[in-house]
């Protein structure tokens, strides 16, 4: 059966980054500067605070929540499958602490 990216958590990284946890144990590091240089609907990410701040996961993706009432018709969210494509790494979190 071939797996279907689901995330499970994101966590902001440094300069536009984030750390994508998906359901079958995999990380993975993706770079979010090329779609906030293109401007569009990723725009509103450039904002640091907003960026760090609204990031959560809803429609089993990584998203930013735009209303802050977490309705899933109303974020800027990345395809799961292009989250999974960027660099595999380990959990950023087990060095914390």
């Amino acid at each position: 059966m071939e797996y279907y990216p689901e995330v499970v958590q994101a966590v902001p990284g440094k300069d536009y980054t984030i750390y994508v946890y998906f359901s079958n144990g995999q990380i993975r590091h993706f770079d979010m500067n090329p779609l906030i240089e293109k401007g569009g609907v990723f725009a509103r990410l450039r904002d640091t605070q907003f960026f760090r701040d609204r990031l959560t996961v809803m429609n089993a993706t990584a998203a930013w929540d735009i209303t802050g009432d977490h309705d899933p018709t109303r974020c800027i969210d990345i395809d799961p499958e292009t989250l999974y494509a960027a660099e595999a790494v380990t959990d950023p979190l087990q060095s914390v602490g």
